[in-house]
C-alpha cells in the first residue's frame, strides 16, 4: 500500500497529463474522479479562453477529459487541473507544423485588441496585429470578433510567447490571382457589371471582381452630369462596356453607341423645325441649347435677337426655357446651330401674309382706292418735308451771316 501510494504520488505532479471521469458540473467548475486521494478541479476559465461557455452544455456526467496538474493541491484539498492547456500544447504542435509548412488555417477572433487580433486555434492563441489584418487600413477591427477567419502563421515563438498570424498576405495573394484572372478573359468593348467602390468629382471606380475600372464623369451619360454624387451611391451594382485599357488601368462607359442620341438627330432637328430646349452655357459669341440629354446646339449672338446684344448673357441665363428654329445641321460633326431671330421674322410676316388671303376678290376697287388713296398721302408729306428743309436752310444762312458781323 505505501508502494502504491508513492507510485500515486509520483503520477501526480505540476506539468503531469492525467485523465479522470466527470462526476459533477456546476456552472464555474468541472469535478472530476482522477483516481487519487483527492478529486480534481478544472475551473470554467481553464477549461476555454470563451468566456461565454457553457459548462453544462460541453460537458456530461460520467464523460472521461484528459487535462493537466497545475496544483497538487489548490488550497481546499483538491488537484487543480486545465484542460485548455493540454489543447493549447497540441494546437502549439499543429500551429508549428502549419507554419513550417505555411498552411493556411481557420481560427475564430476572441479578442479585439489596442493593436489587433486575439485569435484561438485548438485554445491556443494567435496574435495578428491590425497591420497584417487586411490589405487596406481597417478603422473598426469590433467587426470581427466572434468572426472565423483564415491566415497563415509568419512568426512562430511559443517560448517567448510570441506567435504571430498575417491574413493580409492571403488577401493579397487572392486579389492577384483575381486580377490575372479578369485580365485574361476581358477586351475592350466587353459589357461588364461591378459595384460602386468610391466616388470622386471627377469619376466613380467601380470594382470588376479583381481589378477596378474608372468611369469618367464624361462616361456616365450622353449628357451632362454636375455631380457624380448624384447619380451613384457605394454599393451600386452597375453594368457598363470597356472603353479601353491601358497596362493596369480600365476605362469604362455607359455611354453604349444603341442610345447615342445622334443616331435620330438627322430626323427629329431637321432644318426648319422648331423645338424648345434649355440654355445650358453661354460664351460671348453665342448659347449652348440642350434640346435633349446629349444633344447640344448653337444659338449664335447675331440670332438671338434682331436688336444688337454684346453678349448672350444681356437677355438669356443658364435654365431658360427658349423656343428656337434649326437652320443647319450636320449629324456627323454633331453640330446644330438655331435660331430666334428666324422665329421671329416668320412670326412678323405671317399675319401679312394671312391678311392679304382674307381680302374677298368683289372687294379689290376698294382695295386699290385705299392704296391710291396712301400714295397721295405720302406725296403730301414728301412735298411737306421738302419745304420744311429750305426753310431750315434759310434760316442757317441767316445765322452765319449775323455770326460773321459779330467777328467782325
Amino acid at each position: 500500500m505505501l508502494e502504491a501510494s508513492y507510485a500515486d504520488e509520483s503520477r501526480i505532479s505540476n506539468g503531469k497529463v492525467v485523465k479522470g471521469t466527470v462526476i459533477d458540473v456546476k456552472d464555474d467548475e468541472i469535478i472530476l474522479n482522477i483516481n487519487y486521494k483527492a478529486d480534481g478541479v478544472i475551473t470554467k476559465s481553464e477549461f476555454s479562453n470563451d468566456p461565454e461557455i457553457s459548462l453544462k452544455d460541453k460537458v456530461q456526467l460520467g464523460e472521461e477529459i484528459e487535462a493537466k496538474v497545475i496544483k497538487t493541491n489548490d488550497g481546499d484539498g483538491q488537484v487543480l487541473l486545465s484542460v485548455k492547456r493540454v489543447a493549447a500544447e497540441k494546437a502549439n504542435e499543429k500551429l508549428e507544423e502549419a507554419f513550417n509548412n505555411e498552411e493556411v488555417l481557420k481560427g475564430v477572433v476572441t479578442q479585439v485588441l489596442d493593436g489587433g487580433l486575439s485569435v484561438t486555434v485548438d485554445e491556443a492563441r494567435v496574435f495578428i496585429p491590425a497591420s497584417l489584418v487586411s490589405d487596406v487600413y481597417e478603422r473598426d477591427l469590433n467587426k470581427f470578433k466572434g468572426q472565423e477567419i483564415e491566415f497563415k502563421i509568419t512568426e512562430f515563438n511559443p517560448r517567448k510567447r510570441r506567435i504571430i498570424g498575417n491574413r493580409k498576405v492571403l488577401i493579397e495573394a487572392e486579389k492577384k490571382a483575381a486580377k490575372e484572372a479578369l485580365f485574361a478573359r476581358i477586351n475592350v468593348g466587353d459589357t461588364v457589371e461591378g459595384t460602386v467602390k468610391n466616388i470622386t468629382d471627377f469619376g466613380v471606380f467601380i470594382d470588376l471582381g479583381g481589378a477596378d475600372g474608372l468611369l469618367h464623369i464624361s462616361e456616365m451619360s450622353w449628357g451632362r452630369v454636375e455631380n457624380p454624387k448624384k447619380l451613384f451611391n457605394v454599393g451600386d451594382t452597375v453594368k457598363a462596356f470597356i472603353k479601353d485599357i491601358q497596362g493596369e488601368k480600365i476605362a469604362l462607359s455607359l455611354k453604349f453607341e444603341d442610345t447615342n442620341p445622334w443616331l435620330q438627330a438627322a430626323d427629329k432637328y431637321a432644318i426648319g423645325t422648331v423645338v424648345t430646349g434649355k440654355v445650358a452655357r453661354m460664351t460671348d459669341f453665342g448659347a449652348f441649347v440642350e434640346l435633349e440629354p446629349g444633344v447640344d446646339a448653337l444659338l449664335h449672338v447675331s440670332q438671338i435677337t434682331r436688336e444688337h446684344i454684346d453678349k448672350p448673357s444681356s437677355v438669356l441665363s443658364v435654365g431658360q426655357e427658349v423656343q428656337v428654329k434649326v437652320v443647319d445641321i450636320k449629324p456627323d460633326d454633331h453640330k446644330i446651330s438655331l435660331s430666334i431671330k428666324a422665329l421671329l421674322s416668320d412670326e412678323d410676316v405671317a399675319p401679312v401674309e394671312a391678311a392679304e388671303e382674307e381680302i374677298p376678290a368683289k372687294e379689290d376697287d376698294a382695295a386699290n382706292d385705299v392704296d391710291s388713296t396712301e400714295e397721295v398721302a405720302e406725296e403730301t408729306i414728301a412735298e411737306e418735308t421738302a419745304e420744311e428743309v429750305v426753310e431750315e436752310a434759310a434760316e442757317e444762312e441767316a445765322v452765319a451771316e449775323e455770326a460773321s458781323d459779330v467777328e467782325e
